[in-house]
């Protein structure tokens, strides 16, 4: 069995504004909008929407296959995520683009601007998951997660075609896409990944209401930042957690990423879906106390700790033996 995560594979371009962006914002004027910031520093960090949950998952002791497109210049952003556990040897490498770059502005509320150029991400739409499947084994999912819409809508189809498990993560394209779009990524999979505002955005786009998005999927997993997660299911009682306790916010980019890899580590393992969210909420700690989408480092010990103090040594106990791996 295999885990396929499609997605963005991006450059990340990091920069930190003292201030507040609100500061410098007069809502009369937005339509003649043109500001400019002073910002303090700059990271330049590997990113993408698929590699981060892949680094995600491989540091969860699993190996997850990247599925996306990169240009010639990810030649060094391949090794690093081979040499931390990650399938990449069905990315597509374009011969004319460069490899996707998201440039960010953070201000100290933790308000972002963010701009992002596709490039090779454009030709995700060539890419076709059944020789995929044939090399690296039928797959336990598929997450789908923001990509080109053309790329992200066949993949989406491929799913359904050959009977593949999927997982709806649109996130930064439904901002984006029409409803039609929306309903094709969404309907009938097995997992919805989204953000509260996200989550309000699918309903308004696809015209759906709450109860009919959540018929039309299996399980319905909405991240409340600072407030923890929302997990719904049809005809049961909906689960909702808190965040992982004592975290100290840094820089916020790939958080939700992060959640989405220990998620599906969990889910993966066959633990209940408070313990997944639980994982998932954890990991999204490391993360958010670091600058950069894949700097953060843990052992074993260290995830169960910090899973036991936020949620129980119960929930320790029951992840723990999926752990071994990373001992």
């Amino acid at each position: 069995m295999s885990l396929l995560i499609a997605g963005s594979i991006a450059t990340d371009h990091l920069m930190t504004f003292a201030g507040k962006f609100e500061d410098s914002l007069v809502v009369e004027q937005l339509h003649k909008l043109s500001v400019s910031f002073l910002v303090d520093d700059l990271e330049i960090r590997r990113g993408g929407v698929a590699p981060n949950m892949c680094f995600g998952l491989a540091r969860l002791g699993l190996r997850p296959v990247l599925v996306g497109a990169a240009g010639e210049d990810f030649a060094d952003y391949r090794s690093w995520l081979e040499r931390h556990g990650v399938d990449c040897a069905h990315v597509r490498i374009s011969e004319s683009k460069h490899t996707a770059r998201f440039v960010c502005t953070t201000d100290a509320t933790m308000a972002q601007f963010a701009s992002f150029y596709p490039g090779a991400m454009s030709e995700a739409r060539l890419i076709e998951l059944g020789p995929i499947v044939a090399e690296a084994g039928e797959p336990t999912y598929v997450l789908i997660g923001a990509d080109d819409p053309d790329g992200m809508l066949r993949h989406t189809e491929e799913c359904r075609q050959r009977g593949y498990p999927f997982i709806a993560d649109p996130s930064q394209q439904l901002a984006f896409g029409e409803g039609e779009l929306i309903r094709q990524l969404v309907d009938g999979a097995a997992i919805l990944f989204s953000n509260e505002y996200e989550s309000h955005l699918i309903e308004q786009k696809t015209g759906w209401s709450a109860d009919e998005v959540l018929a039309r999927v299996g399980v319905q997993v909405t991240t409340l930042g600072a407030d923890g997660v929302r997990v719904r299911r049809a005809g049961e009682p909906d689960i909702v957690l808190p965040a992982a306790r004592n975290v100290t916010a840094v820089e916020p980019t790939g958080v939700g990423d992060a959640f989405r890899a220990g998620y599906l580590a969990a889910a993966t393992w066959g633990v209940s879906l408070e313990r997944a969210a639980q994982v998932g909420c954890v990991l999204a700690a490391y993360v958010v106390e670091t600058v950069g989408t894949q700097e953060y480092v843990f052992t074993a010990e260290q995830f169960l700790a910090r899973l036991e103090d936020s949620y129980g040594a119960e929930a320790a106990q029951d992840v723990a033996p999926h752990l071994n791996a990373l001992s």
